[in-house]
């Protein structure tokens, strides 16, 4: 099972005089990433690196930024496959002290950062949704919208017409058995459109 953040969470290490500020929150995308890395670029002026690791949509980078290659971003990333975390985004500005750390030194510096982070945040486990459609008899709309707000589904869209269509979102695992119910609740006067 995959998880996402409920919130961002930060951590503060200080590893041979060099500062590394690490921090991992939720994002739902590259686009939103990139933002907060650029972000994170105009308050730390001052900062050597801005390295990230970004697991959002299906969607996996890393970056090193100026680290050597492999050092930084990439143990980043593998902190948050190692913990199954999704839709989130791993940052580490690092403050040079003046003492190099070496390859395997800056991987652990890296790592730790990220980890420690990680150790305060509350995973929330990640549900796929469903998106669905159908259509029901004008009698029928109010017992399709109780039956979704006793799921927590999410609805979407309500069309009147001929008849009342409406669109919604519920947790994937829960789909089939729901318009099993719905179809029996409502004897069958429920029509799922095929795509």
């Amino acid at each position: 099972m995959s998880f996402t953040l409920a919130q961002p969470v930060h951590s503060d290490l200080l590893i041979k005089k060099s500062r590394f500020i690490g921090c991992v929150q939720p994002v739902p995308d590259r686009a939103a990433a990139l933002a907060v890395v650029a972000s994170l670029r105009a308050e730390h002026p001052g900062a050597a690196h801005v390295c990230w690791a970004l697991m959002a949509g299906g969607q996996s980078a890393a970056n090193d930024d100026g680290e050597p290659g492999g050092t930084a971003g990439r143990p980043m990333l593998e902190v948050l496959r190692h913990q199954q975390v999704e839709g989130a985004l791993a940052t580490v500005v690092r403050y040079f002290g003046g003492v190099k750390l070496g390859a395997g030194g800056l991987v652990r510096a890296y790592t730790d950062a990220v980890a420690q982070a990680l150790l305060g945040a509350t995973l929330v486990p990640l549900v796929r949704q469903r998106h669905l459609q159908c259509a029901v008899p004008y009698a029928l709309e109010g017992l399709v919208r109780r039956e979704l707000a006793a799921i927590g589904a999410v609805l979407e869209d309500v069309q009147h017409g001929d008849d009342v269509r409406l669109a919604f979102a519920l947790p994937a695992p829960e789909a089939d058995a729901f318009i099993a119910r719905l179809d029996d609740a409502a004897q069958g006067r429920v029509v799922w459109p095929t795509a």
